[in-house]
């Protein structure tokens, strides 16, 4: 019976994946075999020696350790591209909001509520109205920052209406180049994006290389009374230079799902709370990927969609696996193999692949290998564990 850790509510449809007669899953377990959570703050401490793996049911994970995780021989899962319809819904309505004076003749007429007569209503309306005057979206250019799974779909829903589309992403895979449209003109760099987009979304992972990437001397580039949206992470933004450039007027609106006390208040913030992946639909879908993944994982040690350990599936053809994590040096998978030659146990199949400092092995083969010999396999310098497949 595995035990999974739930330490967020999850969608009771990704839960549903894990069949109860082999699967036992609560928020309070003293040694879980895995971890799901959505935006619970991990800390290492919170990690038992026990956890095998770790399902983030969300694309983000700067909430859990991973540099640790790592080191423990613990895969991290996301769920990449799940909310992903989502957050491209609530950008579309962030657009409009930033094009059109919708919140501020919203509440203006929120401010209605002495007059009685309808006739007199309609006829102050029609005078004041101009007040809220903006600008329709077709013809206008959105630079798109990061054309992944969320800024693809933006990218291709912005063309749909009529928008001109610029994007960057120095780190585009070949899945999201084939899946980009023809009409995305890439730019090279991020001030030449900035310098010529009305409109200009950001789509980043947190990294060191992204945290705080768009700062004053960016913004310095950016097109007069443009309008810059952050639905990825705060920390891709330095506020207090957007504070600056809504301050000064060369940013026209700053269009955020990420509100800090610095922003409130100021002229041109509009402001959600964190509600971009805040659907029923996008809570589901991604409880139902991390529930797959943690179950192929734990069950076959097939990982996807993992943020620190190699994509790696092994198709199951019979005999008894094997999975092990070990450093990224030579002569580790050679050890491991004579053991096993020496122990007379002959390997049916098998799959090796490496991410940066962590290798990770899934070796099939024809008889179980006894608790002596996956003793010498996990002694062999370099291993981090050594996992016998239930």
């Amino acid at each position: 019976m595995y035990q999974i850790l739930a330490l967020n509510q999850i969608s009771a449809k990704g839960l549903d994946k894990l069949p109860r007669d082999s699967y036992e899953i609560a928020s309070e377990f003293s040694s879980p075999d895995a971890v799901l959570l959505r935006s619970h703050k991990l800390q290492t401490s919170d990690i038992a020696d026990s956890v095998l793996g770790i399902a983030r049911a969300g694309a983000g994970y700067n909430n859990i350790p991973v540099d640790y995780c790592t080191e423990q021989g613990i895969p991290v899962f996301n769920t990449p591209g799940a909310n992903a319809n989502a957050v491209k819904e609530l950008i579309i309505s962030a657009l409009t909001l930033g094009s059109r004076g919708i919140l501020e003749g919203i509440g203006y007429v929120g401010t209605l509520g002495h007059i009685d007569d309808a006739s007199e209503m309609s006829k102050l309306l029609e005078k004041e109205k101009k007040r809220f005057k903006g600008n329709e979206l077709a013809g206008k250019t959105l630079g798109v920052v990061g054309l992944g799974a969320i800024g693809s779909m933006v990218a291709d829903t912005a063309l749909a209406l009529g928008m001109n589309v610029a994007g960057y992403d120095p780190a585009l895979s070949v899945d999201a180049a084939w899946r980009l449209s023809s009409e995305v003109v890439k730019v090279d760099n991020l001030s030449s994006l900035l310098s010529r987009s009305d409109y200009v979304t950001l789509h980043l992972p947190v990294l060191e290389s992204t945290r705080k990437l768009i700062n004053k001397e960016l913004l310095s580039n950016i097109k007069p009374g443009a309008s810059l949206l952050n639905f990825a992470r705060e920390e891709i933004v330095d506020t207090e230079a957007v504070v600056d450039a809504l301050s000064n007027g060369s940013l026209e609106k700053y269009i955020a799902d990420f509100p800090t006390p610095d922003l409130i208040g100021v002229r041109g913030a509009v402001l959600m709370p964190h509600i971009g992946a805040s659907t029923d639909e996008a809570e589901e879908n991604c409880a139902i990927m991390a529930a797959n993944q943690v179950k192929d994982f734990l069950e076959n040690g097939n990982i996807k969609n993992s943020v620190n350990f190699p994509a790696l599936n092994l198709e199951r053809n019979g005999g008894i696996r094997i999975s092990i994590s070990n450093r990224n040096v030579p002569k580790i998978l050679g050890n491991i193999l004579s053991i096993l030659a020496d122990a007379d146990i002959n390997v049916i199949d098998m799959l090796n692949k490496s991410r940066g400092d962590i290798a990770y092995n899934l070796i099939d083969v024809e008889t179980k290998p006894g608790d002596e010999v996956l003793q010498l396999m996990g002694a062999v310098e370099g291993v981090v564990n050594v996992r016998l497949m239930k």
